[in-house]
C-alpha cells in the first residue's frame, strides 16, 4: 500500500507541475505573443504599433530607445520555465540599419570582452531616488560577432557620460551562435545595483526591474496579456 501510494503521489504531484507550467506558459505566450509571431511571417503588418525613437510615453522618465515593434516584453516567456528579463524591440529591418539611442541619461560601460552590448548607470532611480540602476542594451553585432556599437564606445569603455538621445549603435542579430543568430532586435533591460555600486546578472529576471513605468507602457507579461504596447 504504502509503494502504491507514493507512486499515486508522485503522478498527482508531476501533473499538477505540468498543468502549472503549461498554464504559465500559455498565459504569457498568448494572445499577445502569437500576434508578434505572426508578424515575424509577415513583418508588413501591425504597421500601426511600430514605435518611433525618442518618444516619451506619459512623462514617463525614459525615452524609447529606438525605432520598432515592442515585441517580447518583461516576464514573457517562449519556453516552459523561461521568464523574460526585459524588452525585445524589432526594427523590422536587416542588421545594422537601425540606430539605438539611450533611454536615459548615466555612465555608459562596455567590457572588454562584450561584442554586441553595453550598460548604463543610472546613480539616481529617476522613479526611486536613492537607488541606483543600471540600463543593459544588447544584440548590437551581426551573426558573427561584427560589432554595430558606435567607435565613441570602443571595448573596455568605463563610465563615460551620456546624455539621453546619445546614439548607442545599430540593432543586429547576434547570439553568440554564430549558426544560430536571434531576430533583429534591441533587447533593453533595467538591471538591479547589488548594493556596492556593481550590476547583477541580467539574465536573472530577480535581477532586474519591470520596465513598465520607466517607459510609461504595458510592459509586464503578467499584467498585459493581448496588447502589443504602443504610444504616439
Amino acid at each position: 500500500m504504502t509503494r502504491k501510494f507514493i507512486v499515486l503521489a508522485l503522478l498527482v504531484a508531476f501533473t499538477a507541475a505540468g498543468i502549472y507550467i503549461y498554464q504559465t506558459y500559455r498565459r504569457r505566450s498568448s494572445p499577445r505573443t502569437d500576434k508578434i509571431y505572426a508578424w515575424f511571417q509577415d513583418p508588413s503588418s501591425l504597421s500601426e504599433f511600430r514605435m518611433k525613437a525618442g518618444t516619451r510615453c506619459n512623462n514617463a522618465p525614459f525615452a524609447f530607445p529606438t525605432d520598432g515593434l515592442i515585441g517580447f516584453i518583461w516576464d514573457d516567456s517562449f519556453r516552459p520555465g523561461h521568464r523574460h528579463s526585459g524588452l525585445d524591440i524589432f526594427g523590422g529591418t536587416d542588421v545594422g540599419i537601425t540606430s539605438i539611442f539611450a533611454a536615459y541619461p548615466g555612465y555608459l560601460t562596455r567590457q572588454s570582452d562584450w561584442k554586441s552590448s553595453v550598460i548604463i548607470r543610472v546613480p539616481e532611480d529617476p522613479l526611486r531616488p536613492g537607488r541606483q540602476i543600471w540600463v543593459y542594451y544588447t544584440h548590437m553585432a551581426d551573426a558573427q560577432g561584427n560589432s554595430f556599437i558606435s567607435d565613441q564606445f570602443p571595448l573596455g569603455t568605463s563610465e563615460v557620460f551620456v546624455e539621453a538621445g546619445t546614439y548607442l549603435g545599430r540593432m543586429g542579430n547576434y547570439s553568440g551562435d554564430p549558426a544560430n543568430p536571434v531576430g533583429v532586435h534591441l533587447h533593453i533591460s533595467v538591471v538591479k545595483d547589488d548594493s556596492f555600486g556593481n550590476f547583477t546578472n541580467e539574465l536573472d529576471i530577480n535581477n532586474t526591474y519591470d520596465p513598465s513605468p520607466y517607459f510609461g507602457l504595458p510592459l509586464n507579461a503578467n499584467k498585459n496579456s493581448d496588447t502589443i504596447p504602443f504610444c504616439k
